[in-house]
């Protein structure tokens, strides 16, 4: 076996010196070569293009016909879209039936629900109240019977025989509480009335009233109010003949699945309304003084009712 000595050693190491010399080199001209990074300048990341971004849904229930729907609740929607740097697209279906189930789907983010439709859906699916809105410092409304301005009528009794109109088949006001007001007197819209019909909408309710195509019609009180605020005609040709006794307001409500953080998020946007100008305008066109949150328990009156009159959407 040949042994290791200096002389064979010397070839090694001048090889080895080399080597780190080069390598050295090139480590160095790669340094040379990357962009400088300052950790101390932080920038903001590059929004994500159009397409990337998943629109939040808000979906609206027949409150009022589809066209007065849009034009009241757009502002809304474009407020939310600013707010929270994404697209928010607008839904509307033509029954509070339909609304509740994009929520029980997780089809849409938020919805704008009548009462009935809330407390069918909380004890359904676990629809949750995210906000309710406050109208004139009150968190209720009435279901309000109406009747030609001309209509000898004095109360419910007086429309034995005549045409009724419902305004949707989960709606609290326009179809529970008066078909409440009749189990009190041991009859049926079917037996009592002489023909009702669905219109789907309060203010189209109000129309077929004020225009003689129905006898009498229940309503929510928050939508008459502000459509004899448009319209300042509409006082001569109705009359209210019946005001049912307080009820929780419709409410804003989400889907149990919906993230906390999403949640919060549009919990408190709804919540700062008053506090930006541009959601005062929007409060304002909506008729709301602000938004506020409301517990369950607030709707256990209109609760008892809908488990009396069993009725089915």
């Amino acid at each position: 076996m040949s042994q290791f000595t200096p002389q064979r050693a010397a070839p090694i190491v001048l090889l080895a010196a080399l080597l780190l010399i080069l390598l050295t080199g090139c480590t160095q001209a790669q340094a040379e070569s990357l962009p400088y990074v300052d950790l101390s300048q932080r920038e903001p990341l590059p929004l994500a293009a159009p397409g990337e971004v998943v629109p939040l849904r808000l979906a609206v229930a027949a409150i009022f016909s589809p066209r007065g729907t849009v034009e009241s609740y757009s502002g809304l929607a474009s407020y939310l879209s600013q707010k929270l740097n994404r697209p928010v697209e607008l839904i509307q279906r033509r029954t509070y039936a339909e609304v509740n189930d994009l929520v029980a789907q997780n089809a849409v983010d938020l919805a704008f629900v009548c009462t009935s439709a809330y407390v069918d859906g909380h004890d359904a699916f676990g629809m949750e109240l995210l906000v309710a809105p406050e109208v004139n410092q009150k968190h209720v409304y009435y279901s309000v019977l109406i009747v030609p301005a001309g209509s000898p009528a004095q109360s419910i009794t007086d429309l034995r025989g005549k045409d009724f109109a419902f305004t949707d088949p989960m709606s609290y006001s326009g179809r529970v509480y008066p078909t409440y007001l009749l189990q009190q007197l041991n009859t049926t819209p079917e037996t009592f009335f002489n023909h009702t019909f669905f219109t789907y909408s309060h203010d189209k309710a109000i129309q077929a009233v004020a225009e003689g195509v129905a006898a009498g019609a229940a309503v929510d009180s928050l939508v008459l109010d502000y459509a004899l605020q448009r319209d300042s005609n509409l006082a001569q040709r109705i009359k209210i003949i019946h005001r049912s006794p307080p009820f929780g307001i419709p409410p804003v409500v989400i889907s149990p699945n919906l993230s906390p953080r999403q949640k919060a998020e549009l919990q408190q946007i709804l919540l700062d309304m008053p506090a930006n100008p541009a959601g005062q305008q929007i409060l304002a066109e909506l008729g709301f003084d602000r938004f506020t949150i409301l517990d369950d328990h607030v709707y256990d009156s209109a609760r008892q009712v809908i488990n009396a009159t069993e009725l089915q959407p």
